[in-house]
């Protein structure tokens, strides 16, 4: 799990901010494909886009583009893995992003099984090799709000309002856990609220379901979020929060509450990294996370 940092790369900063902002225009004199047909639209605007991914307006539609990158390579998974296999946790074993068409292929596929299990997810409009057309999460022109901004807009009304916000993050994991499925990198980024109040789930290049059994898939959705979330948590109101991360997992399978526990006392040494900003956003989270997970599992 890596997240991040909580302004997001480049691309997520752009994805985000384009929510709320207008979508891309083909360029001058472009025909338009027929209403409709999306798989021209895809043709058509694919060579045309710059970015890895960009909002379009399709007819009445916003519609995105994804579009294939260069293929990823394999050393920062090497490292991660080392750490994984340090502390004796394969929940926190990375799972590849491959990049390329490879991962436009992965997430066509996981959007897919995801709606058919009834989630909120973008629809697939097109699909070709280099690229992936998908549908808007917003309704009505009103657009979806991403969830990491909603947390960074409680934490400053308070702690009430950040741990309501943060449970509606815990409830919407909980809710595709139920149909005994899991995401890919449930961050809070990755979390977007629709305009109907409904939680809907973006971002599946990898799919864990590749490498790891179900539990170890559905305890990871748990720890990334708590790893994108916890400096928030464990700044505002650590004891409150407690008790609304054991009420969500009361609903989880036993195996899965067994690998979070066993997570949480491994991991317990990882309270003691310095807290100091220069040793970098990322430790900072991990102490965070390893901090939380001590005070509520007896630590």
């Amino acid at each position: 799990m890596n997240p991040a940092r909580r302004g997001g790369s480049p691309t997520r900063v752009q994805m985000r901010k384009s929510m709320a902002s207008a979508p891309a225009p083909l360029e001058p004199g472009a025909a338009p494909p027929q209403p409709g047909d999306y798989a021209e639209f895809l043709r058509t605007a694919l060579p045309q886009q710059t970015r890895a991914v960009a909002s379009h307006r399709f007819g009445n539609e916003r519609v995105w583009l994804k579009k294939a990158g260069p293929r990823h390579g394999k050393l920062r998974y090497h490292l991660l893995a080392a750490i994984a296999g340090a502390l004796r946790l394969d929940v926190l074993r990375p799972v590849p992003n491959p990049g390329g068409e490879a991962a436009i292929a992965i997430e066509a596929e996981r959007l897919r099984q995801l709606g058919a299990a009834g989630l909120r997810v973008p629809a697939v409009l097109a699909q070709q090799g280099d690229g992936l057309l998908i549908s808007d999460l917003g309704q009505s022109g009103r657009p979806p709000v991403v969830l990491q901004e909603r947390l960074d807009q409680a934490a400053a009304a308070g702690p009430v309002a950040l741990l309501a916000t943060w449970r509606e993050g815990l409830a919407a994991i909980a809710i595709v856990h139920a149909r005994e499925t899991y995401l890919s990198q449930a961050f809070d980024r990755n979390l977007v609220q629709c305009p109907d109040g409904t939680i809907g789930y973006i971002d599946f290049e990898d799919d864990p379901g590749e490498t790891l059994p179900l539990a170890e898939c559905q305890a990871r959705d748990w720890l990334s979020y708590l790893h994108s979330t916890a400096m928030l948590v464990d700044a505002a109101s650590p004891h409150a929060a407690a008790a609304h991360w054991h009420a969500m997992l009361d609903q989880a399978s036993e195996e899965v509450r067994d690998r979070l526990a066993v997570a949480a006392r491994r991991m317990r040494w990882l309270r003691h990294l310095p807290s100091g900003r220069r040793w970098g956003r990322d430790t900072q989270r991990v102490r965070a996370v390893a901090r939380l997970l001590a005070r509520w599992y007896g630590g």
